[in-house]
């Protein structure tokens, strides 16, 4: 085995690393230059913030409130999604009753949606809502493309062999499908964590990351803003991950059961 061999997950992770390391130093250069905390804390600081803030119940308890309420909001994106393509794909009327609606969800600025709910319903299920709103219409749009580009051929084969309908759902239509769902689900997920803690944020639901980001905002506590920043970042790539993980897993077993 070569040396190079060896080194393989080492090299491969130093190429993954090096861009972040480059623009944590630019960071930090530009906090030196600076040298104004309440306007630009360094990665120091903010790392330090964000361990003093994680020894907190309170932080761990906000985080669980936006990750339960956004999580729910993704789940029923995905559900809702899934259901009404099927839906669509076999009515087109229904698929034509949806598309403005689709379409008007698409085409909205989240803002919008985050004031016009906060007419309707408390700002405790302000993200859940906004996280829905935006993660269904990529479920949608996706798995029904998905659906309505099933090849032809491979159903003409299930006809001729006689196939029921719950084998040609199985064999043929899942098989087109689960690639599709598996990219919308990770596309729709940063869309629902990103949209979810904006509501938060202008909600101000009480003891949530958007709260406290609002509350580092109003009291010129940048480093405590900044450390929450990181904080949703580093929660949104390991809630990706371990989605992704759970979704390519699942997609696995259905493939080799169907």
């Amino acid at each position: 085995m070569s040396r190079r061999t060896q080194l393989g997950p080492a090299l491969d992770l130093a190429g993954r690393l090096w861009p972040a390391l480059v623009w944590i130093a630019v960071w930090a250069f530009a906090a030196h230059l600076l040298d104004q905390p309440v306007l630009l804390p360094s990665p120091l600081e903010a790392v330090e913030r964000l361990g003093v803030l994680a020894t907190g119940a309170e932080f761990w308890a906000s985080v669980a409130r936006s990750l339960i309420r956004i999580a729910l909001g993704f789940t029923f994106a995905c559900l809702l999604g899934l259901a009404l393509a099927a839906l669509s794909f076999a009515s087109a009327p229904v698929r034509r009753l949806l598309a403005p609606v689709v379409g008007a969800i698409k085409a909205a600025p989240v803002a919008s949606f985050i004031i016009l709910v906060l007419v309707w319903v408390p700002s405790k299920d302000l993200s859940l809502i906004i996280s829905f709103l935006m993660g269904f219409p990529i479920m949608y749009t996706n798995v029904l493309a998905a659906l309505r580009a099933t090849d032809a051929g491979m159903l003409e084969m299930a006809r001729i062999f006689g196939l029921s309908t719950l084998d040609r759902i199985r064999s043929v239509y899942l098989s087109q499908v689960l690639p599709s769902f598996e990219a919308a689900c990770s596309l729709a997920l940063g869309f629902c964590w990103k949209a979810g803690i904006a509501a938060e944020v202008i909600g101000l639901p009480d003891h949530t990351i958007g709260d406290h980001l609002h509350a580092a905002k109003i009291y010129l506590d940048t480093p405590s803003l900044f450390a929450w920043t990181l904080a949703i970042i580093v929660l949104s790539i390991l809630i990706e991950k371990t989605v992704r993980l759970l979704i390519s897993r699942a997609v696995s077993y259905v493939e080799a059961h169907a």
